[in-house]
């Protein structure tokens, strides 16, 4: 049992620190190589991990562990429904697209298609998006019942950028005219040079179960393409909505 739980430990590890060698994993978990190696052989012959390119002995996790995770929450039948939808924005916009999804009080990145062109918004699958400070997690948030509102208000805001809205106030107005229009925006408010629109999949219960965003380097995003994109994304949201089984047209009620 306890190799069990050594290799279940040094699995969340690697996913957290990748790529990494025996050596530091070691260090992190507090037990001796012998043990992790012992772990690592293991999650390898299990194809949970491999070797990093370029680095035969540091490790990374493999997609195996991203399709058991959709598999536990459902996002494969999203993810089928949603790239059909995702390739037709791209198409529209010329932009990188991402599909994340809200996880308890987090906002993950869980698909993404890229721009073809060379100055470009590259996020790994699987990233936690700060919910205050990205237009994926504000129009998640801004789309559910107003207690994950003030539950995420009474969170300290962390400040990552100059950008980023770390009043409570401010942000609780910033959601009310999300909610208001359809849409977030970002605006370099978690790194600089990021700048995105995103709107939110309403299911079939009314709650967001996704959003879809167009993510643009800061510098080509100007107030014309950011009206451009917004009205794009909002009707790929409501399609990837209708193909979720939710008919109904997006309504607001206005609250806040």
């Amino acid at each position: 049992m306890q190799n069990v739980l050594n290799a279940l430990r040094a699995l969340e590890e690697i996913a957290e620190r990748q790529p990494i060698g025996v050596a530091e994993l070691a260090r992190a978990m507090e037990l001796p190589k012998s043990s992790v190696q012992r772990s690592l052989l293991t999650l390898h012959e299990a194809g949970w991990i491999r070797p990093a390119a370029g680095a035969p002995t540091r490790w990374t996790v493999t997609a195996k562990a991203l399709y058991v995770g959709r598999r536990a929450t459902g996002e494969l039948g999203l993810r089928d429904a949603a790239v059909p939808v995702m390739e037709e924005l791209r198409r529209e916009c010329g932009e990188t697209v991402h599909l994340a999804v809200p996880e308890g009080d987090r906002v993950v990145l869980i698909e993404r298609l890229e721009t073809s062109q060379p100055v470009r918004i590259v996020l790994p699958l699987g990233q936690d998006l700060p919910v205050h400070a990205s237009a994926n997690g504000k129009a998640i948030l801004a789309a559910g019942p107003m207690e994950a509102w003030e539950r995420r208000l009474t969170h300290d805001l962390a400040g990552f950028t100059p950008a980023t809205i770390t009043d409570p106030r401010r942000l609780r107005v910033e959601l009310a005219e999300v909610r208001r229009r359809g849409y977030a925006t970002n605006g370099g408010e978690w790194r600089a040079d990021v700048s995105a629109v995103a709107a939110a999949v309403i299911g079939m219960d009314g709650l967001p179960v996704a959003s879809l965003s167009v993510n643009v380097p800061t510098s080509r995003m100007t107030a014309a393409s950011g009206e451009r994109f917004a009205a794009m994304v909002v009707v790929a949201a409501e399609r990837l909505g209708r193909a979720l089984g939710n008919n109904k047209s997006r309504s607001h009620d206005g609250s806040c």
